[in-house]
C-alpha cells in the first residue's frame, strides 16, 4: 500500500504546519498591538490638531491595520472654531457648527520606524470635507468678548481656551499622549473628492455662499507654514468652473479669514445669467494673493456676448482689472477696471459690496439685501453706438458718434432687471454724431442748410451728411434718461433741448428752441423769401438770425423733429 504525500513527508508537513501557526500568533499578535496602538495614535492626531488649528477637535472612531505596514481610518473628525472653547455667545448668526467636518480619512505608512526620524505618510485620502467658515462678525464679537486690553492678550487667552470642547468647558493646551514625542509623522500630501466650503453671510436672512469642489490636493504639509494646493471648484455666483493653484497658510486659527493665500486660477463658462438683468458666457483669468479677506487681485475677463436680457443685444465686453476681494463674502473693490465694450474703451473705479436688508418701518418701504455696485465711469473717445446697442432689441442704435463720457453709476440691490436699478448721474460731449434714422437725419440736416441760408441744398446728400455735435448732463434713474440742457449743434443751427428718453420702449420726449444764423426770408429762399422778409424781426432774437420753438418725440425707431412757430 502507497503512503500517502504528508506521510511520506513529515519533515514538511510539520514546517508547514509550524509556519501556519507562526501566522496565525503573528496575526493575534497583530490584533493585540493594533487594538492598544489605536488609543494612542487616536489621541496622538487629535492631540497634533488641536495644537495645529488652537481648536478643539472631537474624533468618533479611528481603528488601524498592521497587515502590510500601517494601515489607518478614521471617522467623524471635526474641527471647532476657537470662540466655542470658551463657550461664548458670538452674536445670533453664530453658525453654531464646526468649523471644519470629515466624514471619513485613509492613509497608510510603512512599519518601519527609526529613532528620531518621522514616518512619512505619502497620502491621507479625505472623504465627505466640509469647511464652514462663520462672518467676519463672529470673530470679531469673540474677540471683543475675549478680553478689554489688547488683541495680543486676545490672541493669547485664545490659544490658552483652545483645549476646551464645544461645550464651553476649559483648560490648557494638551500636550499629547505620553511618549508622542518620540513619534512623528510626515505627509506629504492630502488627496480631497467631494468637498464643501461654506461662507457663512453675516445676513442671517441670507443663505451661505457654497463652493463645490470637485477635487483637492494639498501638499507640502508642515506643523506651520505654507501648503502648496491645487483645486478644481465650482464658483456659485456666476456659476462655473475655478481651477487654481498656489500656496495657503499658516492656517490663522482665531479667525481663517485672515489665513494668507497666494496663488493664480482659471474661471471657465461662467454664467453671467445668474445674475438677474444681465446674460452672457465669462472667461477668466489672473493672479491673487494677500489674505482671504483681503486678496489682491489681477486679472482679465472676456465676455464676447454680454447682454442686458430685457434687450437681447448681445456685444463683446472685455476687461483688464486690478482689484480688492473680501474672498469670505464676495466684497469687492474696483482699483481700477480697464473695459472695452465693442470698439469703445472706458475705465471704471469703484466697489462692489453686499448690503444687509432693511425691514419697512415708519411709512418707509423694505430694502431687500444683496450687493451693491457703486462705479465711477470715465469713457474717452468710445463709440455712442456700442452704448446704445446694449439698450435696442434690433441690433439698431439711436445714434452714431464719438463718445465722451464722466459719469457715477450705482446698481442697487433689488429683484428688478438691472437697468431699472441702475441710476446714473454725468455729463457727456457727443461729436460727429448722426441719427441712423433716414427720416430724422434728413430733417436735421435740412435744418442745418437752411440755417445757414442755403434752402436749395436743404434736400438731398448734403442735408443727409451733416454732422452735429451734442453736449448735455444727465441722469438715469427707474429706466428713464433725463437730459436738462442738451445742446445741439449742426452747421447753421444751435438747438436746446430738455427732456427725457424712456429706456423701455424707447420713447422720446424733447422740447426747446433752435437758433439759426440765417433770417426767416434766407432760410425759405426765392420768392417766398422775399415775401417774408417783413417777418424777420419778429424772429431775430438774441443774436441769432432766427429763433423758433423745435421738439422731438415720437420713439427711438420712429422719431419726429418738428418746428414750434
Amino acid at each position: 500500500m502507497r503512503q500517502t504525500f504528508w506521510r511520506r513527508h513529515r519533515r514538511l508537513k510539520w514546517l508547514a504546519l509550524s509556519c501556519l501557526a507562526f501566522l496565525v500568533l503573528l496575526t493575534i499578535a497583530g490584533a493585540i498591538v493594533a487594538r492598544h496602538v489605536e488609543p494612542f495614535l487616536r489621541e496622538l492626531i487629535v492631540s497634533r490638531l488641536e495644537q495645529r488649528f488652537h481648536a478643539p477637535v472631537e474624533l468618533d472612531s479611528f481603528h488601524i491595520s498592521l497587515a502590510r505596514g500601517l494601515r489607518a481610518e478614521g471617522r467623524g473628525l471635526r474641527i471647532w472654531p476657537p470662540a466655542q472653547v470658551a463657550g461664548m455667545a458670538a452674536g445670533e448668526n453664530a453658525p453654531g457648527k464646526p468649523l471644519i467636518e470629515l466624514a471619513e480619512f485613509s492613509f497608510h505608512a510603512p512599519l518601519h520606524y527609526a529613532s528620531g526620524k518621522p514616518i512619512r505618510i505619502s497620502s491621507i485620502e479625505l472623504r465627505g470635507l466640509s469647511i464652514d467658515i462663520p462672518p467676519k462678525s463672529h470673530f470679531m464679537h469673540a474677540a471683543g468678548t475675549l478680553s478689554p486690553v489688547s488683541p495680543q492678550a486676545v490672541q493669547g487667552e485664545t490659544a490658552q481656551q483652545a483645549a476646551a470642547g464645544p461645550q464651553g468647558k476649559t483648560g490648557s493646551q494638551p500636550a499629547g499622549p505620553p511618549g508622542a514625542d518620540l513619534l512623528r509623522f510626515v505627509v506629504d500630501s492630502i488627496v480631497c473628492r467631494g468637498a464643501t466650503v461654506r461662507l457663512e453671510n453675516s445676513n442671517s436672512a441670507k443663505s451661505p455662499l457654497e463652493f463645490d469642489i470637485q477635487s483637492l490636493k494639498v501638499a507640502h504639509i508642515g506643523s506651520s507654514g505654507s501648503m502648496g494646493f491645487e483645486a478644481t471648484l465650482t464658483n456659485p455666483r456666476p456659476r462655473g468652473i475655478i481651477v487654481t493653484r498656489g500656496n495657503l497658510g499658516p492656517w490663522a486659527a482665531d479667525d481663517p479669514g485672515t489665513t494668507p493665500v497666494k496663488g493664480s486660477y482659471s474661471f471657465e463658462n461662467a454664467d453671467l445669467g445668474t445674475f438677474k438683468g444681465i446674460s452672457g458666457t465669462l472667461n477668466s483669468t489672473g493672479r491673487y494673493q494677500g489674505t482671504l479677506r483681503n486678496l489682491t487681485v489681477d486679472g482679465m475677463t472676456e465676455t464676447p456676448n454680454f447682454a442686458l436680457t430685457s434687450f437681447g443685444t448681445a456685444m463683446p465686453l472685455h476687461t483688464d482689472f486690478h482689484a480688492r476681494v473680501d474672498g469670505t463674502n464676495g466684497d469687492t473693490w474696483l482699483e481700477p477696471v480697464n473695459a472695452t465694450l465693442g470698439h469703445s474703451h472706458f475705465l471704471a473705479q469703484g466697489k462692489i459690496v453686499e448690503l444687509p436688508g432693511v425691514a419697512a418701518a415708519g411709512g418707509k418701504p423694505a430694502c431687500p439685501g444683496g450687493h451693491e455696485i457703486v462705479l465711477n465711469v470715465d469713457v474717452e473717445d468710445g463709440q455712442i453706438a456700442d452704448f446704445l446697442r446694449l439698450t435696442s432689441r434690433n441690433d439698431n442704435p439711436l445714434l452714431t458718434g464719438t463718445l465722451h463720457l464722466k459719469s457715477s453709476l450705482e446698481v442697487l440691490p433689488g429683484p428688478n432687471p438691472v437697468h431699472e436699478r441702475l441710476q446714473l448721474k454725468g455729463s457727456f460731449i457727443l461729436d460727429d454724431a448722426q441719427f441712423t434714422s433716414q427720416k430724422m437725419q434728413e430733417r436735421i440736416g435740412e435744418l442745418s442748410q437752411r440755417g445757414q441760408g442755403k434752402p436749395q441744398g436743404a434736400k438731398g446728400a448734403a442735408a443727409a451728411d451733416v454732422l452735429s455735435t451734442m453736449t448735455s448732463n444727465f441722469t438715469m434713474k427707474d429706466a428713464v434718461i433725463t437730459l436738462p440742457n442738451l445742446v445741439y449743434m449742426v452747421p447753421g443751427a444751435e438747438i436746446s433741448l430738455n427732456g427725457r428718453y424712456n429706456v423701455d420702449g424707447g420713447r422720446l420726449d424733447f422740447k426747446g428752441s433752435a437758433r439759426m444764423q440765417a433770417t426767416v426770408s434766407e432760410m425759405v429762399g426765392g420768392w417766398k423769401g422775399a415775401l417774408l422778409k417783413p417777418v424777420d424781426r419778429f424772429f431775430k432774437k438774441d443774436g441769432a438770425g432766427t429763433r423758433i420753438g423745435v421738439h422731438i418725440d415720437g420713439t427711438r425707431e420712429d422719431p419726429h423733429f418738428g418746428i414750434d412757430f
